[in-house]
């Protein structure tokens, strides 16, 4: 067996750019996988296919409701459900088979199979025992369930099984308003299913900034979404092509059932490290699962490391990423960076729903002094040309000294339009720089311009 300086446990967004970072900085490096293909949950049955269906159910909404009002006048498109799905799996096809041009090209070992750590140093994967100087644990996490709930990724499904259902269902309940349950609620609310979200608080998207939330669930009442809060999901009884969820709403403990042909749990991940041998190891771990790590993304077991969805922090795959590098130039020698103040969030619906550092929820709570900029995209040219007139930019800055201190965006593009706002936040700068800073005309980005305008003297358009 080969000797290697770093051997990574999972080959998600985390794990395979740590790979690949731990290669270029001259380390001898494999990543373990157990699937048929690299990528993790997110480029297999995640991020990557519901971007795909997000982007086909939306060209449809567009075709239907947009086209004529354009000139472009026929027959609406009708849904071909299997060519769908193949479109979706080709996406997929193109982006695995990407990583493993990758990592051949950066000559990093696949071991396939599922890995575990049976003593420092060493990783085992099927019957073979691997030498590794250091490992990093990036094992990611899998769909969080309630009790009364069977899984059957058929009438009752994770994010898995909706992604791949045999055809189209007449409704679909949800269960639960976060960013999984809201963007696949609306691929199927787009292909003409009935969908209603339950959820136990009393608000979407848990942890967004209030007005935004608020705003955001107004739109999509007006796509046809409509919505349960404040509701404890008790159980769900399915059968082989129904299912009846029955819970109890909180404000007056009243109990209710509801009937749909497929029932969405989206309730969450959980940290994946079954399997990977960490109690026999000592390693700390987390009374939410997760394995516990210091600033430099290292256990208190000497040479091994943990980075993603099985740490602490935010379950996303760019952050994976940040710390898939940084723990790498660690290992290397050199300093890894990540600024977890300024770490992206977006929802991918019609419209997108970005947003970057502290909240008004937030500020608040912490008794800063800040003030707000807004600007409609109702007053932005490029929006209005395209039928993507909804939402608004929101900048909050210290009021004192101007330093941007978070956005959220709701309206067109948003999840591209948020990173302006992230560089400028990363290099510290005031909302009056992005104002001084010239935007082309006509684009959405103006909205963010004009947003920044209104920390100051005001906007131009509004």
């Amino acid at each position: 067996m080969a000797q290697y300086d770093v051997i990574v446990i999972g080959s998600g967004p985390g794990g395979y750019v740590a790979a690949i970072r731990c290669a270029q900085l001259g380390l001898k490096t494999a990543c373990v996988e157990g699937r048929e293909t690299l990528g993790g949950t997110c480029l297999n049955i995640g991020c990557i296919p519901s971007k795909a269906l997000l982007h086909a159910s939306h060209q449809l909404h567009e075709a239907e409701h947009n086209f004529a009002k354009m000139g472009l006048k026929g027959k609406s498109p009708s849904v071909d459900w299997k060519q769908m799905l193949a479109y979706k799996d080709d996406v997929i096809g193109q982006n695995t088979k990407g990583i493993e041009f990758l990592f051949k090209k950066n000559k990093i070992d696949w071991l396939k199979g599922w890995g575990s750590i049976p003593e420092v140093g060493k990783v085992k994967v099927g019957d073979d025992v691997h030498d590794a100087k250091n490992i990093i644990v990036a094992s990611g996490s899998e769909p969080s369930s309630l009790p009364g709930i069977e899984i059957d990724e058929k009438v009752v499904v994770t994010s898995t099984g909706a992604l791949e259902l045999g055809k189209i269902p007449k409704k679909m309940i949800v269960i639960g308003a976060g960013v999984i349950g809201l963007e696949l609620g609306s691929v199927y609310s787009r292909l003409g299913t009935e969908v209603e979200v339950i959820e136990f608080l009393d608000t979407i998207t848990p942890g967004m900034d209030g007005e935004v939330a608020k705003s955001f669930q107004k739109i999509l009442i007006k796509q046809g979404l409509k919505f349960t809060l404040g509701a404890a999901v008790q159980k769900v009884d399915a059968s082989k092509t129904k299912a009846k969820v029955t819970y109890k709403l909180r404000k007056d403990d009243s109990e209710h059932e509801m009937d749909a042909d497929v029932v969405l749990v989206s309730t969450g991940r959980r940290p994946y490290t079954d399997g990977l041998g960490l109690d026999a190891l000592g390693i700390e771990m987390s009374e939410r699962g997760q394995i516990k790590t210091n600033d430099q993304w290292q256990t208190n077991v000497k040479g091994i490391y943990a980075i993603g969805d099985c740490i602490d922090g935010p379950m996303l795959a760019h952050k994976a990423e940040d710390e898939g590098m940084a723990c790498a130039e660690v290992i290397a020698g050199k300093h890894g960076h990540v600024n977890y103040g300024v770490i992206p969030g977006v929802i991918y619906t019609h419209p997108e729903v970005a947003n970057v550092g502290m909240t008004e929820e937030q500020l608040k709570e912490a008794g800063r002094n800040y003030k707000v900029g807004k600007f409609s995209f109702m007053g932005n040219g490029r929006a209005k040309a395209n039928f993507a007139a909804d939402g608004f930019v929101k900048i909050l800055a210290d009021k004192d000294t101007d330093r941007i201190l978070g956005a959220h965006i709701i309206g067109p593009m948003a999840g591209d339009l948020i990173h302006e706002v992230c560089v400028a936040m990363e290099f510290g700068a005031s909302a009056e720089d992005l104002a001084l800073t010239c935007h082309a005309h006509p684009t959405y980005s103006e909205a963010v311009r004009e947003a920044a305008l209104a920390c100051g003297d005001g906007a131009i358009h509004m």
